[in-house]
């Protein structure tokens, strides 16, 4: 029987499933919805291709990549599509490149109960699903097999997704297939909870027929870029009416780090050598730069360039972008030099959770407590005394 990795060895990236000839494989979620593999060995035949295709671990593969990425700061000079992103809109260009040529645009989407999960699209329309931040790991179903059915049909495809993913998707596509496969991955921050996550959408359905028609994580239209609160809109079927929620209740909980898969913490890609043709991420610490680009809060994105074929693509599409070439030191996140710190209290967070439920730890973890009140006073007043120091 294969010796398939679990806990924190596991990243969830669903590439031992999709290599299994005999579908012995399935992804199961645990308590808190991350999904491993199980193996159901009446159909397993021990041959060994789970665990060969496994790249979570420093030995992943990028032999084409630069010795060091070509960075930009990136904004799309329709400012409308600026708006439609989370940040400079550099996604939807490239997808559109793609998409022009007949391809197809893999990425974290919605079902229709706003779960997160990766999904197929070949139009515009359908790409513009695929856009904005996801704080949820997205369940990959049978996405892999689907974009290397693609691929043999000669047809371009863009996956997207966290490095884990992508390494897990350049190790099952044959390297001979590659050609026509672009990769976009993001800066990652670690992925959170599905199962808390659908608590949370469920705790805020508070009468019958209440429904989630809408989901934002990061409101950039009413807060701006920097801004991180998320705003659900809600639907009550029996009149019609529509409300939007806004709080920071779930982001708070993510940004304690006390929600995140275990293998964030030992994430093997938080550094320079990327799994993708090409790295998007919010262009943080663009001040640096000495441009005014976002000095408007719209939103800018850095874009890494990391082999030939991403550089042939991002010099096609770079006339519709307003661009900045930073100096790779002024690009440097903590997360392209090292994981997420996992919170001491994660194990405790995700035992309490799972005995006594969503509204247990919402109470205990979230900012709703006294100490998090006086924190948040305390950073406000101390913010405010900083800029009165430097008037």
């Amino acid at each position: 029987m294969p010796k398939l990795k679990t806990g924190s060895e596991c990243c969830g990236c669903s590439a031992c499933m999709a290599i299994c000839g005999k579908d012995a494989i399935t992804m199961q979620p645990d308590a808190m919805g991350f999904r491993y593999p199980v193996v159901d060995t009446a159909k397993c035949v021990e041959c060994g291709m789970c665990e060969r295709v496994c790249s979570f671990s420093d030995a992943y593969a990028t032999p084409d990549n630069f010795d060091e990425p070509k960075p930009f700061g990136v904004r799309m000079k329709n400012l409308d599509e600026v708006m439609k992103s989370r940040s400079g809109g550099a996604f939807a260009a490239f997808s559109n490149w793609v998409l022009e040529r007949d391809g197809v645009v893999y990425g974290a989407g919605y079902d229709e109960e706003f779960n997160v999960c990766h999904r197929r699209v070949t139009t515009r329309e359908g790409r513009d699903t695929l856009r904005g931040s996801k704080y949820v790991q997205s369940d990959m179903t049978d996405m892999f097999r689907r974009a290397r059915k693609d691929l043999l049909e000669g047809r371009w495809v863009l996956f997207s997704g966290t490095p884990c993913q992508l390494a897990g998707l350049h190790s099952f596509v044959p390297k001979r297939l590659h050609e026509r496969l672009l990769t976009v991955d993001i800066v990652c921050h670690g992925v959170p909870s599905p199962a808390v996550w659908s608590d949370y959408k469920r705790s805020l359905l508070k009468r019958p027929g209440m429904k989630i028609t809408g989901v934002d994580f990061r409101n950039k239209r009413d807060f701006g870029w920097r801004a991180h609160k998320e705003t659900l809109t809600l639907e009550d079927t029996n009149t019609g009416v529509r409300t939007e929620h806004t709080s920071d209740l779930y982001t708070h909980l993510f940004y304690q780090h006390i929600m995140l898969r275990p293998s964030c913490g030992e994430c093997h890609y938080c550094n320079l050598r990327r799994t993708g043709d090409l790295t998007l991420a919010d262009f943080w610490g663009w001040e640096r730069t000495g441009s005014d680009l976002n000095a408007d809060d719209r939103g800018l994105s850095l874009v890494l360039v990391n082999t030939p074929k991403g550089e042939r693509i991002f010099n096609d599409v770079a006339g519709e972008f307003n661009l900045i070439r930073p100096r790779m030191e002024d690009c440097m996140q903590g997360h392209l030099k090292h994981p997420t710190t996992l919170n001491p209290l994660s194990e405790k967070f995700r035992k309490e959770y799972e005995r006594h439920g969503y509204r247990y730890i919402a109470r205990k973890y979230g900012n709703f407590t006294l100490s998090y009140k006086v924190r948040r006073l305390a950073g406000r007043v101390l913010r405010k005394v900083r800029r009165l120091a430097g008037q």
